[in-house]
């Protein structure tokens, strides 16, 4: 009797105080990943995850995140490849809520790259590097050409119109832009 007793002691006090606890599973959705740099997204925060290549142990990976406010997903989308166009002439430094980031834009063999340089919770002691980057790799990272895009553009308007209406017909038409000449001044005749 007392070795049953011990036994279900030990089966109840396993159960009661056990260590492993199951935690709800957090959905990030990948924007688009190329080699060891990857674009992921929850809700509305962005995260940038990379391998460092700053530190002799190649298996560290870190990561910035920041809120998608106004369009800032586009926005450094859109700054990142306009420095492929026109290369700056000193590294863009951005500020995160954590971190600030650098762009970092070179030639290699002839072709521009951009590198993601990191100081770590605003400390120039701390710094992680991304690999250098191509075009056609931070297009595979932002997803463009994907519907993984999506999930951060906004809709922009076109220029040449001013609104956007629904007629009777379900259709969407647009309206033009009107534009008045310069100098409208009529000659009256006598």
């Amino acid at each position: 009797m007392r070795k049953f007793i011990l036994l279900i002691a030990c089966i109840f006090g396993v159960t009661a105080f056990s260590q492993i606890k199951v935690l709800k599973n957090e959905t990030l959705v990948e924007i688009g990943k190329e080699n060891s740099v990857g674009l992921y997204k929850k809700d509305n925060r962005f995260t940038f995850n990379y391998q460092d290549v700053n530190t002799s142990n190649l298996n560290t990976f870190r990561s910035f995140s920041f809120l998608d406010v106004n369009g800032d997903v586009s926005e450094l989308y859109k700054l990142v490849t306009d420095g492929f166009i026109d290369e700056p002439t000193g590294n863009v430094m951005l500020e995160l809520p954590n971190d600030i980031i650098e762009l970092h834009y070179e030639k290699n063999y002839g072709q521009p790259t951009v590198q993601f340089i990191q100081f770590i919770n605003k400390n120039r002691k701390y710094v992680g590097k991304s690999q250098f980057l191509n075009k056609k790799q931070i297009d595979k990272i932002f997803g463009i050409g994907t519907t993984k895009a999506a999930l951060y553009k906004k809709f922009v308007p076109k220029a040449n119109t001013v609104t956007t209406y629904q007629n009777t017909q379900n259709q969407v038409a647009e309206t033009p832009a009107v534009t008045k000449p310069a100098d409208s001044k009529k000659k009256s005749r006598k």
